[in-house]
Parts: structure tokens; sequence; C-alpha cells
């Protein structure tokens, strides 16, 4: 094993946490932000990259790869690790940002590897490398709701996925296909063969309100889906906040009427 071996407890339903408990010197990465709370006796401390070459090892140009392929997935250029210094087992905790589920990943039951969309690494047992995936297929890279980078997760360790709504894991098998919306993909294993097709049927496309393309996921392999996408989320958030120009919603109309039935 080159990844430290973590436990863990995931608390909540909708608003979910992930406890780490950290034998003396473990380690877990994290993404950054996403710290809610450490015992004492737990040295946190903020790196380049993934911490996947040791944190302050692998040299000047090792470092500024590793952040830079951060960069590219639009991620910090900074991750944080929280290794125990004490004698003991102590816990650190990390939030999701959004409402949704965590997922727990072993990697090396995975073949070692998975890909997922930009914004789903939560946290990981160092030694795991988070890094890019680019699509090959130009369909892919511009309607496939993910650009031609998605973040690939490699090791033998334990990895946190964190993605919204209810998540449910597929098992494909050898030419099996499933189709999703785009932007309900959250991760696949590395066996899987990822492919945008364009919805048939006039109408359906221009009407049918499900967007202009899905994805075909080809097994075999295990992919990940989710039932409430961030960017669905913010978008239903946005339509439904007053506009600037003082539009009433619901909540300003029966305001209203009251007001008028107090006199004001």
């Amino acid at each position: 094993m080159n990844n430290h071996e973590i436990d863990y407890k995931i608390y909540g339903d909708d608003m979910q946490f992930v406890e780490v408990e950290l034998d003396p010197k473990e380690t877990v990465v994290a993404e950054a932000g996403s710290f809610m709370m450490m015992e004492d006796d737990i040295h946190m401390e903020t790196i380049f990259g993934d911490g996947s070459s040791g944190g302050s090892g692998g040299g000047l140009m090792g470092k500024l790869f590793s952040a830079g392929k951060r960069i590219i997935t639009g991620e910090s250029l900074f991750m944080t690790t929280f290794t125990n210094t004490g004698a003991g087992k102590k816990h650190v905790s990390f939030a999701s940002p959004y409402p949704g589920k965590i997922i727990p990943m072993d990697l090396s039951e995975l073949g070692g590897k998975i890909i997922c969309q930009k914004d789903a690494f939560l946290a990981a047992a160092k030694g795991v490398q988070v890094g890019i995936e680019f699509q090959r297929k130009i369909g892919v890279g511009f309607f496939g709701g993910e650009g031609f980078i998605m973040q690939k997760l490699e090791g033998d360790g334990l990895c946190f996925v964190h993605a919204g709504g209810t998540i449910i894991r597929k098992e494909l098998l050898p030419g099996q296909s499933l189709k999703v919306d785009t932007g309900c993909l959250v991760a696949m294993t590395s066996s899987v063969q990822y492919d945008i097709e364009f919805v048939k049927g006039v109408k359906t496309a221009m009407f049918g309100g499900e967007g202009l393309f899905f994805a075909t996921l080809r097994g075999p392999g295990s992919v990940w889906i989710q039932s409430l996408p961030f960017s669905r989320l913010a978008s239903r958030v946005f339509a439904a906040a007053p506009s600037r120009g003082g539009a009433k919603d619901e909540g300003s109309i029966a305001r209203g009427i009251f007001d008028m039935f107090n006199g004001d």
C-alpha cells in the first residue's frame, strides 16, 4: 500500500460531513475550504498540488506541475494536509459544500483510478493523486457539460467524492450502455467509455426541456449518477430570486395583501 490507510464515518443526511480517524503519523489531504473541525495534535499544512509527492518533497518542478494541473481543472492552487502528530487516534472532519451525498471510494477496489467531474473531490488518504483527464473526443469536449477536462483520482487508497441530491451506483456489463443527462454524471471507472449523443427529434430537442445532448456510458465498469447537479440547483435558485427591477414573488404578494388589510 502506497497510501495511508484511514478509517472514517459519515454523518448527516442531506448536508453531510465525513469524520476521518487518523492513527499516529497518518495524513489526509483535502480540498481547500472543506475543513470543518479537528482535535488536538493534528497538524494542518497548506501545500501545492495533491501532496502525493510528500508535500515538501518531489522538487520545485514537481510541485509546480502538480499545482498547474489543479489550475487547469478550475480548482484552487492549494490543498491542505492534516497529519496526526500525537500518540493516539485523532479525528478531523470535512463538510460537503452543498446538499448532497459524500461517496467513499476505495481505489484499490476500482482498478486504481476513477474519473469524476471537476468539483467532485472532497478529501483522500495521503498518496492519492489528483490529476486531470482529457476527453479525446471533440463532441464530449464541447457538449459534455464538463468540457475537455475532467478530474482523475489515482492510487490504492480511500478518497471521498461529493455530489448533489441522491447518488446511485450502476454496474454496466460489457457492451451495456446507459444514457444520462450530461450534468448528472458524477464519476466512472476508467474502463467505461464516455460519449455524447444528440437528442433525436426536432420537437424533443427544441421543446423537451432536457437539453440538446445526453451522455452515453458504455460498459464494462461502474458509474455514479447524481439526481441534482449543482448547476441545476443554482439555476432554480436564480430563477426564483426576485429580479433587480423589483418583480414580486409569492412572499412579496402575500406581504402586500397583509399590509393592505392592516391599513398600510
